[in-house]
């Protein structure tokens, strides 16, 4: 099965890094963000990835070919302006003969357990999965009657407030609902809600975007507690000795 991966946004909130550092190239201890998410589907049995290059491809398509030659690896030049749909569109010809493969945003960090989200998208045999999460904010729920009275007020992690995760799972069919132009999650999800195509796997774990400063920070200081959630792949210590 291989696994797509959008490497090619600006990530222009995380300005924790020069502008010749691309999104997935931002460190985590010795090795950058992307290393880190191929290693989590290696450990998986994932070993096919397709990276969709755009701001700094080549700094990612570099690293990639010295530092992970135990994996396949595909680069597509998906262009710097492409929506993440035009990416995913952009891969369609390297996918021949497969019927599902996965996706992600190339930022996201998780200690899922990967088989446990395959078999419930197997279960309910739909065209689409994605990763349902609380979001990692410190901002508060409101809840005011019409005259501005307020009734509740909540951290969002009480609430049910869920958050597209990323870590998808597609079918094959998932380009038919693609058209040229368009982002993933507006108008090609639409048709799959409409469809009845798209489930929402529910995930309470370990997981994170690295979409801010605040969010490196985090990481960075999970990594130095010598207890990262999402390095499952190996025992920290040894890992972290490598590193």
């Amino acid at each position: 099965m291989k696994v797509v991966l959008f490497c090619g946004g600006l990530g222009m909130r995380l300005r924790t890094e020069p502008d010749t550092v691309p999104k997935p190239m931002v460190p985590i201890g010795s090795r950058p963000i992307i290393w880190h998410l191929m290693r989590y589907y290696a450990y998986h049995g994932l070993k096919d990835f397709i990276l969709c290059l755009g701001h700094r491809g080549e700094v990612i398509r570099n690293y990639v070919r010295e530092h992970c030659a135990d994996w396949s690896v595909t680069f597509v030049d998906s262009g710097i302006g492409a929506s993440i749909g035009e990416r995913l569109a952009a891969t369609e010809p390297y996918l021949d003969g497969e019927e599902v493969f996965c996706a992600n945003y190339a930022d996201g960090l998780t200690d899922l357990p990967f088989a446990e989200q395959m078999a419930d998208f197997v279960r309910h045999d739909r065209v689409a999965s994605f990763l349902s999460v609380r979001p990692n904010v410190s901002y508060h729920a409101v809840e005011s009657a019409p005259d501005g009275l307020v009734t509740g007020f909540h951290s969002i992690g009480e609430t049910d407030v869920r958050v597209n995760g990323g870590f998808f799972i597609f079918k094959r069919d998932i380009f038919r609902y693609l058209h040229a132009g368009e982002d993933l999650v507006e108008e090609p999800f639409q048709r799959l809600i409409q469809a009845q195509q798209l489930v929402a796997y529910r995930y309470d774990g370990f997981w994170i975007a690295v979409d801010t400063a605040k969010d490196k920070q985090r990481v960075d200081e999970l990594y130095a507690s010598g207890k990262p959630p999402w390095m499952v792949w190996s025992a920290v210590s040894h890992e972290l000795s490598r590193t």
